[in-house]
């Protein structure tokens, strides 16, 4: 569809059809964090490093996307789960109201492993399905860590594998999911799943050279890119860290070198 391929030429506009993304639909699934109690200066500094989309809900959208309308892909978030209901992701938009708010692409949360398992790719599928009808680009934010998926299992080649190839089964064009934590492992899941394959940040690290080092790894792998939040918004330099990441993913940096490249960066902002 002319519609899709369109929209994917907006979130992966480079030749290499890498994808970096970032992501400030954090607040109604884990509070307002430090970060997102500034929201306006947090998306400015993201966007004056450039990434490939910015991922938030509609009313942030509607009161504060204006300004990056047409530089950076805007990825409306239509699901949440809640520091209630951490489980469990509900539906809170749809694929006509992202259209309307011009967005490229749309994201849904999907959790595996739980007793709403059934629930949740039902909403992934319907979805799907409306995505494709609209020709709008699918993203699933999908993780192995319901109820009867608990601590290092949640990382697994086993259940993570299972969790990306079931958003591959019900037609995602992009998933986001849990890091293996090796690029042996990974690439394995990247093999399974006959679609586009970023992971998620989360807490896995510790360091930014620790982000630094699974971005390499993973785009060696064979992702296609990375999707970061908190790690990027919680960060005290993000304009440097975002121009930085953009550099390991899209232009093959080592590790080593984006290092440096971050110091220098950070230098330079400092002055």
């Amino acid at each position: 569809m002319l519609g899709k391929e369109i929209r994917l030429k907006r979130l992966m506009p480079s030749e290499d059809g890498k994808y970096f993304g970032l992501t400030v639909d954090h607040a109604i699934a884990r509070g307002v964090m430090p970060g997102l109690d500034t929201i306006r200066d947090t998306l400015a500094k993201m966007a004056a490093g450039e990434p490939n989309a910015i991922t938030m809900h509609k009313g942030i959208a509607a009161q504060c996307f204006a300004p990056y309308a047409g530089k950076i892909a805007l990825v409306l978030k239509l699901t949440t789960f809640g520091v209630y209901h951490f489980d469990d992701d509900v539906q809170v938009a749809d694929v006509e109201e992202a259209i309307c708010m011009g967005a490229d692409a749309v994201s849904v949360g999907c959790i595996v492993g739980g007793d709403n398992q059934e629930r949740q790719l039902e909403m992934l599928g319907r979805i799907s399905k409306q995505a494709h009808r609209y020709g709008i680009p699918l993203i699933s934010h999908i993780y192995p860590r319901g109820n009867h998926i608990t601590g290092a299992d949640q990382y697994s080649l086993e259940n993570v594998t299972y969790a990306a190839r079931a958003a591959a089964e019900l037609g995602v064009d992009l998933i986001k999911t849990n890091y293996t934590g090796d690029p042996e492992s990974f690439a394995k899941v990247v093999q399974a799943v006959p679609t586009r394959v970023a992971i998620a940040g989360g807490t896995h690290c510790k360091t930014v050279e620790e982000y630094l080092q699974m971005t390499r790894d993973v785009m060696d792998a064979g992702a296609i890119g990375v999707t970061y939040g908190r790690f990027v918004f919680q960060y005290p330099h993000i304009t440097p860290l975002v121009k930085t990441l953009k550099q390991v993913v899209h232009n093959g940096l080592p590790a080593a070198q984006a290092k440096e490249l971050l110091a220098q960066l950070e230098q330079e902002e400092t002055k």
